[in-house]
């Protein structure tokens, strides 16, 4: 094969309204794990947006993969969980368990599913030169002649229609985590941001946690302080997320105490008072920078998030490397457009 893992996928940067006019092509946003899958005869490697193996929490899509008529490819696409026809996140992240026996009962119970939107090559041919529009043409006939039996690996749908894409994005929320928008005419972007753009309906990030803040008055973590990295190749502190149980505070004191160490943040680091809380003193306890979480917000000025975030999920399958500032520059000062509630 000319390609080979790890590869990195092509990404895109958020924007607040669906573009419209000529060269785009328009994807549903899937809530999953974003996987690259190659196979080269018997044998098949999965890989994740960070680069890392996933083959062994998906076995039930390795067989599926193993079982296609052609011998040679590599293909783009979300790994997802249906569970009651509807998309699970939850079952999808239980997968990340390092018993195999524990993996292959959740893959007998709610097998996975490959949903798939890009052919990046077959046999010895290459196609990240290749436009989106040619590789759009060679992916449907590949699927026409692979996936007509294998139920576990899907065609994601597209459209250059902007009303079809319109009527797709009013779904985000459930089975959609919004829409993918991509320029036809252009090569497959790989670790870039150049060519695609995606649409959510809510503004959300993925931060890594530098460090934490115990409660007032008890030892139970009472915050996450959050980070990104900018250009500079440091990680700043730009917001923290509180949005935890008292239960889940137990559990979250006894994850991030066990991760304790300096200097958390290598950059812009927590400061003391403000005035946003007065009363907030500049004691601050540092991790390593591990962990990745995804958030919801509702502004960013001046390097931070205004006030503080709402948590969503962890983010297992991201590197901390891949938390960077433009994922937020991009919106500053701008309001997210929600667009045909």
């Amino acid at each position: 094969m000319l390609l080979n893992p790890p590869l990195a996928p092509m990404e895109a940067r958020s924007v607040d309204e669906i573009p419209t006019g000529e060269g785009w092509q328009y994807e549903p946003k899937w809530d999953g794990f974003r996987c690259i899958a190659f196979r080269d005869g018997e044998q098949i490697n999965l890989q994740s947006k960070a680069g890392q193996p996933l083959a062994r929490y998906f076995p039930d899509i390795v067989h599926a993969i193993a079982r296609l008529p052609a011998p040679q490819f590599v293909l783009d696409g979300e790994l997802v969980v249906p569970v009651s026809g509807a998309l699970s996140f939850d079952e999808l992240q239980l997968r990340l368990h390092p018993a195999a026996s524990r993996v292959q009962t959740l893959a007998k119970a709610h097998p996975a599913m490959y949903v798939v939107f890009d052919l990046l090559g077959e046999s010895e041919r290459s196609y990240l030169k290749q436009s989106l529009r040619e590789r759009r043409q060679l992916l449907e006939k590949f699927a026409r002649l692979n996936f007509r039996s294998a139920k576990a690996l899907r065609l994601s749908p597209a459209t250059t229609d902007h009303r079809t894409a319109s009527d797709w994005f009013k779904r985000a929320g459930g089975d959609l985590d919004g829409i993918v928008v991509k320029r036809l005419d252009a090569a497959y972007a790989s670790g870039e941001r150049t060519a695609a753009v995606k649409v959510k309906q809510i503004r959300t990030a993925d931060c890594v946690v530098g460090g934490f803040r115990y409660g007032r008055g008890t030892r139970l973590v009472g915050s996450l302080l959050l980070g990104l990295y900018g250009d500079d190749g440091l990680l700043h502190h730009v917001g923290f997320t509180s949005s935890f149980t008292k239960s889940e505070r137990r559990e979250l004191t006894k994850k991030f105490e066990a991760l304790k160490k300096a200097p958390g943040f290598t950059g812009n680091a927590p400061g003391g008072p403000s005035r946003w809380s007065t009363d907030r003193t500049g004691e601050w306890e540092p991790v390593a920078p591990k962990i990745v979480v995804e958030i919801a917000y509702d502004h960013f000025t001046g390097g931070r998030f205004r006030h503080g975030t709402r948590f969503l999920r962890w983010r297992p399958d991201k590197a901390p490397r891949q938390c960077a500032m433009d994922q937020v520059e991009q919106r500053e000062g701008k309001s997210l457009a929600l667009l045909h509630r």
